[in-house]
């Protein structure tokens, strides 16, 4: 079983605020890496989920994000093994994925989880890293197919495994998120670009500007005060996110084509005043929606800067404003709240409707799409003294098992020192 050593109480205690549950999460994927791998005690690591509260569909065309870190992760028990083949038993799956490292080209793209990690592999080589044999047990809570990064998540836990076995801890956060970017676009077929590994990677909240594409700046933020009083509260709409990669890559790539108009290769290297210029042309050549995605890029990015600036002036009114303002904007310009090809379903829709009308009534708090869009959760921030009204209110709608009150993370994907 798990040695409960005083460190490893501590570690618990920085990463989750508690040792109890968690130790026994832990202590579950002991018992299921020993039986299963016959291995001595291994180590371990998590790797949390993320939220964006402003920044939404902007780091891909080198935008800015303000992001954070949350308590659902991806945690595992994981060891070397002295091979080039890499066995991860992660739960809820039967079979175990089982890689060799020297074949990894014949493992083809598109197949789920085996094809993400052939990716991170490759991804860790191109980025000039060792990889090796190792065998894993992998349990999570992050939701999946959901808008809170299930898949980053894992890939930065797999990035911390690596980088504490075969590279002495010389990985950074920026190159985590590289190699999961890598991993997403060359082997799922996925335009994404770095913001939901970093936020996974860095934890805490974060103001993240990628400009930069290859060196985003990252920058720490307290958030503790100016959410005093306030609950986090994630709402599962119920749709997941498995079948919408089209619709997630057609974003960024309709940006692209309005900034291409502009003689840019991504809106960040463009204003607002031009793209306001060549609004006949883009409207012409591209269509309207790249025009009006492309205006929330630039407002979007206006709001990432002022809620920087309200989180350091301590200014939650303010912030929750400019919360609401970029929710609407992504349901109104970026347009992700629904799937265009089906007016059936529009869970997101309702959610956000209902919430809205909730904190009317409340008269203070704020809402609005998480993560990818078009489907999964939305983000709401509601008063202390009214989220359990909030809560007993969507649960009505929504399913009492599709409510989360959240809580931030302040650590990233890391090795639980023991």
């Amino acid at each position: 079983m798990l040695k409960i050593t005083d460190t490893f109480k501590q570690s618990l205690l920085e990463v989750y605020g508690e040792k109890e549950n968690s130790c026994e999460r832990f202590m579950a994927l002991t018992k299921k890496y020993k039986e299963y791998f016959h291995m001595e005690e291994p180590e371990y690591f998590t790797s949390p989920g993320r939220m964006e509260l402003i920044g939404n569909h902007t780091d891909h065309n080198g935008g800015k994000v303000l992001a954070a870190s949350i308590q659902m992760d991806t945690i595992a028990a994981a060891g070397p093994n002295r091979t080039e083949t890499v066995t991860i038993l992660s739960e809820g799956y039967e079979q175990p994925f089982m890689l060799n490292l020297e074949k990894l080209e014949t493992i083809p793209g598109d197949e789920g989880t085996l094809s993400l990690l052939a990716g991170i592999f490759q991804g860790c080589r191109a980025c000039g890293f060792h990889v090796h044999g190792f065998q894993a047990c992998i349990s999570t809570n992050v939701l999946s197919a959901a808008g809170v990064s299930s898949s980053a998540s894992f890939e930065m836990l797999i990035c911390a495994i690596i980088n504490y076995y075969f590279n002495e801890n010389k990985m950074s956060c920026i190159d985590y998120a590289r190699i999961g970017r890598y991993a997403e676009n060359h082997y799922w077929n996925k335009q994404s670009g770095l913001m939901d590994q970093l936020a996974c990677a860095a934890g805490g909240m974060i103001f993240l500007d990628f400009s930069d594409s290859e060196i985003p700046s990252v920058e720490r933020m307290d958030p503790e005060s100016i959410l005093e009083g306030y609950d986090i509260i994630l709402v599962n709409t119920g749709k997941g996110h498995g079948d919408l990669s089209r619709d997630y890559s057609e974003i960024p790539s309709e940006m692209k084509k309005a900034a291409a108009q502009m003689g840019k290769t991504v809106l960040s290297e463009a204003s607002l005043p031009l793209l306001l210029k060549k609004l006949p042309m883009i409207r012409e050549n591209c269509g309207d929606r790249s025009f009006l995605r492309s205006l929330h890029f630039y407002e979007e990015n206006d709001r990432v800067d002022k809620a920087k600036s309200a989180l350091i002036n301590r200014n939650t009114e303010e912030l929750l404003e400019l919360i609401n303002e970029s929710g609407n904007s992504s349901w109104k310009y970026l347009q992700n709240c629904h799937i265009p090809s089906d007016t059936t379903e529009e869970s997101v829709c309702v959610a956000l409707a209902l919430s809205e009308l909730f904190i009317q009534n409340a008269g203070r708090g704020a809402c609005r799409v998480h993560g990818g869009g078009f489907a999964g959760v939305i983000l709401s921030i509601i008063p202390s003294g009214a989220s359990q009204d909030y809560i007993r209110f969507m649960s009505e709608y929504m399913g009492g098992k599709n409510i989360f009150r959240m809580s931030l993370r302040d650590t990233g994907a890391i090795h639980l020192k023991q």
